[in-house]
């Protein structure tokens, strides 16, 4: 939506929460160092933040939706202590296999929440860890920024090359995308 709100796209796992694998209930989710206060920035900005995030424990067998809302519900009280907030959280539910519209690298998350909350995708940021990350970005035209220590597997060696920026970690991914934004 051209001339709409600025957006950040977080991944939720390895770039603003600490992966648990299938995470299951709310007290395995914590934020990582720095996020909330990171994530907090970003609003103050002006910027609508939006989680998305692929989830097919829930496919799996290891949580349902209603665990997963707790486990949302669990990380917007841990935001809010740093004065932090997202405006929207978006998940992928599906197995991997199953072939969805809606999986990483596909960039349906973003675009509903470009149409649900009226976001000027050219404007906006992808942040994630992987290399899906970079590519739903990509492919929803947002610029895009990798997070997480420089690794030697090719798949992060790509994302590297194709993102538009690389950060350690999510709060220098913001004073990157604040520095980009002064400019």
């Amino acid at each position: 939506m051209a001339g709409g709100r600025r957006a950040v796209f977080l991944d939720r796992d390895d770039t603003l929460c600490k992966d648990v694998p299938y995470c299951s209930r709310p007290e395995d989710l914590n934020l990582l160092p720095g996020a909330g206060d990171a994530v907090r920035k970003l609003n103050e900005a002006g910027f609508c933040i939006v989680v998305v995030t692929n989830q097919s424990g829930i496919a799996r067998g290891y949580l349902t939706e209603h665990d997963l809302a707790l486990i949302h519900e669990k990380m917007r009280r841990d935001l809010a202590a740093h004065g932090a907030r997202v405006d929207g959280i978006y998940h992928c539910p599906h197995h991997p296999d199953e072939g969805c519209d809606c999986r990483k690298p596909k960039p349906t998350m973003v675009l509903r929440a470009a149409k649900d909350l009226g976001i000027d995708l050219k404007r906006s940021y992808m942040v994630g860890d992987r290399l899906h990350d970079v590519q739903m970005g990509k492919a929803a035209g947002t610029r895009t920024v990798l997070v997480g220590p420089p690794e030697p597997k090719e798949e992060f060696k790509e994302a590297s090359c194709l993102a538009d920026g690389v950060s350690p970690d999510l709060a220098a991914a913001v004073e990157w995308i604040l520095l980009r934004e002064r400019k």
